[in-house]
């Protein structure tokens, strides 16, 4: 069995547990306080950072890395593609919510007001807290322009792009920092991803002293 360290509201690791639960590869999960960096932890991964997939003895860190080892490993269901210019599309689209997404909107919202008070970090700064609300608009409308055009937000398939893109989203929602309403192809794309089985293990997440909104595991949202 693998063994997959986490924290629950981390998008990365979101990623890699639907990954693992669309391929339907058991695995266990163990939550990781990572901020408090103990010995054991930084042997695991010397940068200090979540997820970790272990597998034989061996720790693999680095979302990215993980997904795409578990597709060359297990690709059944596909989630990237083999054709070279459909599969940099889902790289770029990764990329892009993994690095411009996280630091323009999950940073700013997620980890401002969750994760500094489950960390005892301090408050959250109102100017971050405002630049991610404006930010997740954008954003939201750029996927609106992707989706308007393609039936999954890499092309016509199901991806590791719309995992990416979702893990962030489902994270924010959490904390009711997702306007739905912004834009109806959206959040219908949400509400498809959102009902796959492999969903319902990032559903049940809690994190004590932040409860969900109630919408949050209506996949009739």
């Amino acid at each position: 069995m693998y063994s997959l360290y986490h924290a629950p509201l981390s998008p990365f690791c979101r990623k890699v547990r639907l990954v693992l639960a669309e391929k339907k590869i058991e695995v266990k999960l163990i939550e990781e306080r990572y901020w408090e960096q103990d010995t054991d932890f930084l042997r695991r991964n010397p940068a200090g950072k979540v997820p970790i997939l272990r597998v034989n003895g061996k720790n693999m860190p680095e979302s990215q890395a993980i997904c795409e080892w578990v597709e060359a490993k297990h690709p059944d269901p596909v989630l990237m593609p083999e054709d070279a210019d459909a599969a940099y599309e889902v790289r770029r689209l990764c990329a892009w919510f993994d690095d411009t997404f996280f630091n323009q909107v999950t940073s700013k919202l997620l980890y401002e007001r969750v994760n500094k008070k489950v960390q005892g970090t301090g408050y959250p700064d109102s100017g971050k807290v405002k630049a991610g609300a404006k930010a997740v608009k954008f954003h939201l409308d750029y996927m609106a322009w992707l989706l308007e055009k393609r039936r999954w937000l890499a092309g016509d398939a199901m991806t590791l792009a719309d995992f990416a893109a979702a893990s962030h989203l489902s994270a924010l929602d959490y904390t009711s920092d997702v306007d739905w309403a912004r834009h109806d192809v959206v959040k219908e794309w949400y509400a498809k991803i959102k009902s796959r089985p492999a969903f319902r293990g990032i559903l049940s997440d809690v994190v004590p002293g932040f409860l969900p909104p109630p919408h949050y595991a209506d996949l009739d949202f």
